[in-house]
């Protein structure tokens, strides 16, 4: 079962984090948790960064209202206006760390925030806070990608988990059964099978891994059908899907072509030398996933609860 106290909603005043805040207000709302709503104010921002202050953002000073109109228009609309909401906003020279680190010191359990999406240059200057904080956060993460045609709030009916056979996408196919029956999803349950063939083997005129390799599906499937049942929590109606490719790419068109609403994902939180080197596939579905992203640890909190469940602390963020 998943249960939520505490949810924090980093904002920016965007349409971005606008469209993101519906969908923190129907979380809160739904699980009667304390929302934290944080502005990270950094003096003297380009005008070009990811928190950038528009004319409808109100004064930005320790103390001040955090919450716009548009914001309060969408508690109406949520009819959520008891809802309880603490405002914040920090000074600061960088945004990432500070809502790090004000997730922790108030113990949230969940952050919702918008994520623009930025790709080429102007994310290699620039950088995701999105990513920083889903590579950086003890807690889950829950990210909405700016669209032309907002998200409906709370409304997933199919909810894709890509896994691999670790122990954290087995945390990951938890919550999204978990997840599933909050929302009365059915699960997609995906796993790419990432194989580079040799030159000389197109030779042969066979061009995929299956081909050389038939058992590798039924392996597969067989494997994923062992997760499904040992991962313990609600029973689930799911689909399970094998392919060939690579992972952050194919999954990403996998939720667009398959009509899924939300993933499920588990980051292992690489840091250091090994982010640098491998990446991180949770942080480059983040950055191109149309789709909402709900990004799970098998360290820090956790939104499980019930005899079932088991939170290894001594994976931690080095994993």
């Amino acid at each position: 079962m998943i249960t939520i106290q505490r949810i924090l909603f980093p904002t920016d005043f965007s349409r971005c984090a606008n469209q993101a805040f519906v969908q923190a207000v129907q979380l809160a709302k739904r699980h009667s948790a304390e929302l934290h709503v944080l502005r990270v104010y950094v003096p003297y921002e380009d005008h070009t960064s990811l928190l950038t202050v528009v004319p409808a953002a109100p004064e930005v000073r320790p103390g001040a209202t955090v919450l716009t109109p548009p914001m309060l228009q969408v508690l109406e609309q949520q009819q959520a206006q008891t809802l309880r909401i603490t405002q914040n906003v920090v000074r600061d020279i960088s945004i990432g760390p500070v809502i790090i680190d004000y997730a922790r010191e108030h113990e949230v359990e969940l952050i919702v925030m918008g994520t623009h999406g930025r790709r080429g240059i102007g994310h290699l200057f620039l950088g995701s806070v999105a990513e920083e904080i889903v590579r950086f956060a003890s807690c889950p993460v829950f990210t909405i990608r700016e669209t032309m045609e907002p998200h409906r709030a709370g409304v997933f009916r199919k909810i894709l988990v890509p896994v691999d056979f670790s122990k954290h996408s087995e945390q990951a196919v938890r919550y999204a059964k978990e997840l599933a029956i909050l929302y009365g999803a059915e699960l997609q349950v995906l796993h790419i099978v990432e194989e580079q063939l040799h030159p000389a083997l197109y030779a042969t005129g066979r061009s995929s891994v299956f081909e050389f390799m038939p058992e590798i599906e039924t392996t597969s499937v067989r494997e994923i059908e062992r997760m499904l049942m040992e991962s313990g929590g609600p029973e689930v109606q799911a689909e399970i899907h094998i392919r060939e490719g690579r992972a952050a790419r194919d999954i990403v068109k996998f939720a667009e072509s398959h009509a899924s609403d939300l993933i499920v994902i588990a980051t292992h939180g690489l840091t250091g030398i090994e982010h640098l080197l491998l990446g991180s596939v949770a942080e480059k579905i983040v950055r191109f996933s149309r789709v909402p992203v709900f990004t799970v640890k098998p360290f820090g909190t956790s939104l499980l609860k019930g005899p079932e469940v088991h939170h290894d602390a001594s994976l931690g963020p080095h994993s």
